[in-house]
């Protein structure tokens, strides 16, 4: 784990202190691999608990990476360009021999982006003497960025929905689901389920959310949440939908509901009101251990952990490293043929242990990743 602190120059000359963050859990399967998020709250045990996170969700998915985590405690709404690029590049040039293709890889996660990767890329790259794009991924396409990337977390998503509700025997076609986040992961996978049939009835972002019993049509909504005239780039007034409050969609009558946004969302005091059949964790964490236990013992509700469910974004930087190493770019179907692939033999692994051994999936997904780590210490050994 290390703590670094990062002095830059502000726009009104005085010199500002952050303090970033990097940990790098555990690399028994590979290098360690993890996003980097700039939030005024991040903290050191945060950043752990993501760095753990990620090495299960790597293993879950048979990748060859361990995990890691980074941040910044910063406000990036506080932070002009220049000053955002200054930040980035002083946190590359503190990490620059802790981190590279073969030791840390990179990916944007809370309010950073591929320009953020982009930025960072550069300087390492500048201060190797050499250009090195797979220190990090989901970057742009123009600096060696994969195809499909910006929707494999939705994408990935929606694969294990669909594996869970065929396992179910759940029709899609007659399915309702609900989504609490509007980010990238909530509205992409909202939009890929309703390409498939699922009827999309309620979604919600920071501000509040929107519902319609007969469907939200998911293009119109992103459209009406990024238009220039949405100040507060808000899915609140869709025309043709009602106001519905956020933590209200948790107990909404549905078939799927995906909490995409915030941790602990479902807990002991409202896992009873849950009338979903699948619940799909998009977002880390959404789940209380209290919440877990009533929603499989007593509910019997089929919940597709976070560490599986959200994989999808993991598994396409996977592929944006193999082609920034290789030197060899797939085609957008390439990358979504392999996620699929993936995503599929993973849900599937997992599946088979739940039924084996009588347990919740999340508590197969921790049985199958643990295995595979502890199986990695033992083979590698002790070095004298």
């Amino acid at each position: 784990m290390m703590t670094v602190a990062m002095p830059i120059k502000m726009r009104n000359g005085k010199v500002k202190v952050f303090t970033g963050y990097r940990c790098q859990y555990n690399d028994l399967l590979g290098p360690t691999k993890g996003g980097i998020r700039y939030h005024p709250n991040v903290t050191e045990d945060e950043i752990k608990a993501l760095a753990c996170w990620m090495t299960w969700k790597c293993a879950v998915m048979n990748l060859p990476f361990g995990g890691a985590s980074g941040g910044v405690a910063c406000d990036t709404k506080e932070l002009n360009v220049a000053e955002l690029e200054a930040l980035t590049r002083r946190y590359a040039y503190i990490l620059r021999e802790y981190v590279g293709p073969r030791k840390d890889i990179l990916a944007p996660d809370m309010y950073t982006d591929d320009q953020v990767m982009a930025w960072f890329m550069d300087t390492y790259s500048t201060l190797s003497s050499e250009y090195i794009p797979g220190v990090t991924t989901g970057k742009p396409l123009g600096m060696s960025g994969s195809r499909g990337r910006v929707e494999a977390a939705g994408r990935g998503l929606m694969i294990t929905i669909r594996e869970a509700a065929m396992a179910l025997g759940l029709d899609l076609t007659k399915s309702t689901a609900a989504i609490q986040g509007a980010g990238n992961a909530g509205a992409t996978a909202g939009l890929l389920l309703e390409e498939i049939g699922v009827k999309v009835i309620a979604i919600a972002d920071s501000t509040g959310g929107i519902y319609n019993p007969n469907g939200l049509k998911m293009k119109e909504v992103i459209k009406h949440k990024h238009a220039k005239s949405n100040k507060n780039k808000s899915v609140k007034g869709f025309p043709g939908s009602k106001p519905v409050a956020s933590d209200k969609i948790m107990e909404m009558k549905c078939d799927i509901l995906i909490p995409a946004a915030l941790e602990n969302v479902i807990n002991k005091s409202n896992a009873r009101k849950i009338k979903a059949k699948i619940i799909a964790e998009a977002a880390n964490g959404p789940s209380t251990i209290d919440a877990d236990n009533i929603l499989y013992k007593k509910s019997k509700i089929f919940l597709i952990p976070d560490i599986l469910a959200s994989a999808g974004g993991v598994t396409v930087s996977y592929f944006e490293w193999v082609q920034n190493m290789t030197g060899h770019y797939w085609t957008e179907d390439h990358v979504n043929d392999e996620l699929e692939r993936y995503m599929v033999t993973a849900f599937n692994d997992v599946y088979e242990i739940s039924k084996r051994e009588k347990v919740d999936m999340r508590t197969a997904a921790y049985m199958l990743g643990i295995s595979r780590v502890v199986d990695a210490y033992k083979t590698r050994g002790l070095w004298p």
